[in-house]
């Protein structure tokens, strides 16, 4: 027979061994993680992460002198594990009304018949890009984009294309970092004046940034498209790379507040065979067809809202 104190043995008993099983169980072992564990964690994809943001400017002058000015554009990219998109929008508007005198009567004043206002389109650009990069590790990457531009007073009624290569980080600091890509460019041109015509390039890019404070940043990039094919052009043949194209950016940036900063920014494009002037309201004389200037630079003082 069992006694009560035989019961009670027995109880803890019991209980001292399910006390040591809980202690064990909860006793934690603590070791390194295998370098295929490691890995296995690096392949976990991230959160994807969005960029966002716009940019505006404007100038408006009443009275002698009327000039309306104005520049917008737009950014925004997502990058997920080893992919990333991105989206640009951006155009410049410009137009002035100035007294124009014209002494019709040669008689060497300016009487109240000859002399008018006249408004003119200076600036009227519109471009957008896409851009998708596929990267092959945390430094190389392969990417295509599509693009397309207007500027009539630049004589481009529409250029737009494609491009694709091969992106690599060539340098990259806490401060510095330095982007070179290698690729290749089609555009089709469709000029204000004239035929249009296809241009397969070869794409040169380097592309530098760099922090300069805490809240200040300076950017620049230059690419280079150079064609490899003849073209026949409205303003006449052009040889092989010598439809060279030198765009260039410049730009300083500092943050004025937590989601606004201030940007000051230089862009360069450089046509060694433009496009043709639009016609004035008179023809031009029959052959005559002038070429439009080599270089269009704009410079910017702008607001930038970042959205995300």
């Amino acid at each position: 027979m069992i006694t009560t104190v035989t019961r009670l043995s027995l109880f803890s008993a019991a209980i001292l061994i399910a006390s040591s099983g809980v202690a064990e169980a909860q006793d934690p072992k603590f070791k390194n993680a295998t370098d295929e564990e490691l890995a296995a964690l690096k392949k976990q994809p991230k959160e994807a992460e969005w960029k966002a943001g716009a940019l505006a400017g404007l100038i408006l002058t009443t009275g002698n002198a009327r000039t309306t000015t104005l520049s917008a554009g737009a950014k925004a990219s997502r990058r997920a594990g080893n992919n990333k998109f991105q989206l640009e929008v951006g155009g410049a508007f410009a137009r002035s009304s100035l007294f124009i005198a014209n002494d019709a009567d040669a008689s060497g004043d300016i009487d109240a018949t000859e002399y008018e206002r006249l408004s003119q389109t200076t600036a009227r650009t519109l471009e957008g890009k896409a851009r998708y990069d596929r990267f092959l590790s945390e430094k190389d990457a392969l990417y295509v984009s599509g693009q397309g531009l207007t500027n009539k007073p630049a004589g481009k009624e529409f250029l737009g294309g494609g491009q694709a290569g091969y992106s690599r980080t060539a340098f990259t600091s806490d401060r510095h970092t330095l982007v070179v890509e290698a690729g290749y460019d089609y555009s089709y041109e469709n000029p204000v004046t004239g035929d249009g015509f296809s241009n397969h390039s070869l794409r040169g890019f380097a592309g530098y940034e760099s922090k300069l404070t805490k809240d200040s940043g300076f950017d620049a990039s230059i690419e280079g498209l150079f064609n490899v094919n003849e073209l026949d052009t409205p303003t006449g043949p052009a040889d092989r790379f010598e439809d060279a194209r030198i765009n260039t950016q410049l730009a300083l940036t500092t943050k004025l507040f937590e989601d606004i900063s201030f940007r000051f920014g230089f862009a360069a494009r450089y046509d060694n065979v433009p496009s043709p002037l639009p016609a004035f309201s008179s023809p031009f004389a029959a052959g005559y067809v002038p070429e439009a200037q080599k270089l269009d630079t704009k410079t910017e003082a702008t607001l930038i809202i970042n959205f995300l």
